[in-house]
């Protein structure tokens, strides 16, 4: 796995997207972490156990 140090952060961990980049596409969209997890430019995620994190959508805010 991890052979950085610090290591990095578990695919099960809430702070998973902090791990180090292993292979990069950005032609494609996507990045690999170190700790097994890949990540979508639209800030949507799939762990190695196959399980997707829906990207990240800020709710709008109503005008006053």
């Amino acid at each position: 796995m991890c052979q950085h140090k610090p290591t990095c952060p578990s695919a099960d961990d809430d702070a998973r997207l902090a791990a180090v980049p292993v292979t990069a596409r950005p032609e494609q969209g996507w990045s690999l972490l170190c700790n097994r997890v890949v990540v979508f430019d639209d800030t949507g995620a799939l762990l190695p156990s196959g399980k997707s994190i829906a990207p990240y959508r800020p709710e709008p805010v109503a005008a006053a």
